[in-house]
């Protein structure tokens, strides 16, 4: 069965990377979560994908003098002054409100929802018996050169997290060998497709599970790639019609905005 994997959480159902997106990716039944690191200025890992805090968050209005409100330039007592919340329920990014899928209890729960840390969502995800993928993002000035590759580690290890509960993902290649090399017990998988108009870049095929972007690649190069031993995850695959296609040609997983749609069309099978 095709992995399902719920993109920055249920963002879809709930304000993404925030830890109500990764209860309600559990409650949909996804099988893992996929989620951004992040780093603020003072050191501390958190969950954030935009370089700016200002899409997802209030810290315009907060903090009215600090444009372009870049995530490295804020310390952590800062964003954890933030709503990560109320944005969604104005914007309703997915039609998902407007649709009833979230009922006024719900929507009135995600404001002053907070931005929060890797460590709260991974005792989460160990005490669920959940799954992540941790995707490892290149950090912007000042923090471009913060070591997070050893600052992940050694923050699965003082956890005492199940390595078999954690994957790390990255665009970076060189993180992941580096995460190989230091701890071989944690999942790698390379991100591909950065740019959604240049055609994608294999390398050497050196990594066992490529996560690719879905515009990029068809049926014919999944089956090809699965053939030769190799995994292939997808990202973003939010239309049924498409999660059937990349499925039927042998994607091992679907990183999707909707996982309650995966787990649902699936169901019916």
């Amino acid at each position: 069965m095709i992995l399902n994997i719920a993109h920055r959480g249920a963002r879809s159902l709930a304000p993404e990377n925030t830890m109500a997106a990764a209860r309600a990716a559990l409650e949909t039944g996804a099988d893992l979560w996929e989620t951004d690191v992040a780093v603020t200025g003072d050191g501390c890992l958190i969950l954030f994908h935009d370089d700016s805090l200002t899409r997802t968050t209030d810290a315009r209005e907060r903090f009215p003098g600090r444009s372009p409100w870049t995530f490295t330039t804020f310390t952590f007592s800062e964003i954890r002054m933030l709503d990560a919340g109320s944005w969604f329920v104005k914007t309703d990014p997915f039609g998902q409100i407007a649709s009833g899928a979230l009922s006024p209890r719900q929507q009135k729960a995600f404001v002053g929802e907070k931005v929060p840390t890797v460590e709260e969502a991974l005792i989460f995800t160990q005490e669920s018996n959940f799954r992540i993928n941790l995707e490892l993002k290149r950090l912007p000035s000042p923090m471009q050169d913060f070591p997070v590759v050893d600052k992940v580690l050694a923050m699965i290890d003082a956890l005492k997290i199940d390595t078999r509960r954690v994957i790390i993902s990255s665009f970076h290649h060189a993180w992941l060998k580096e995460v190989q090399a230091k701890n071989p017990g944690i999942e790698i998988q390379a991100l591909i497709g950065y740019y959604s108009t240049e055609p994608l870049d294999w390398g050497d095929l050196e990594f066992r599970t490529y996560n690719a972007r879905s515009t990029l690649i068809d049926e014919e190069k999944i089956s090809e790639m699965v053939k030769k031993g190799f995994a292939v995850n997808l990202f973003t695959v939010n239309e049924e019609k498409d999660m059937q296609r990349f499925a039927a040609a042998g994607a091992a997983g679907l990183i999707t905005d909707f996982p309650q749609r995966l787990k649902q069309l699936f169901r019916k099978v």
